[in-house]
């Protein structure tokens, strides 16, 4: 039985409609870390030497987390395009009806 409000709705609105539904955003929020500082004057490096160290290992830790968040969006995003490829085979059985 077809669905009488899309009856008489063209399929490009129907889709349209149906991608305006609101939906929570679950997508993450992968924030490459910047990039440490590093200072061409050789007396300066030595100078904050401690602090350039840990700049950079600081970075070193954060673009493994940065990686594995991608790692992990990347996951969820196929899943959720194999999830709305299936949707939109319901939904074209549904208007073929």
């Amino acid at each position: 039985m077809r669905n009488p409000r899309l009856k008489d709705l063209p399929p490009l609105q129907a889709i349209v409609l149906l991608i305006c539904v609101p939906e929570p955003v679950l997508a993450a929020s992968c924030l490459a870390p910047s990039r440490p500082f590093l200072p061409n004057d050789s007396q300066a490096a030595r100078h904050y030497a401690d602090i350039i160290r840990g700049d950079f290992e600081d970075y070193i830790q954060d673009i493994q987390s940065y990686f594995r968040c991608l790692d992990s969006e990347r996951a969820r995003a196929f899943e959720e395009a194999r999830e709305v490829s299936e949707d939109y085979g319901r939904f074209l059985q549904l208007v073929r009806d």
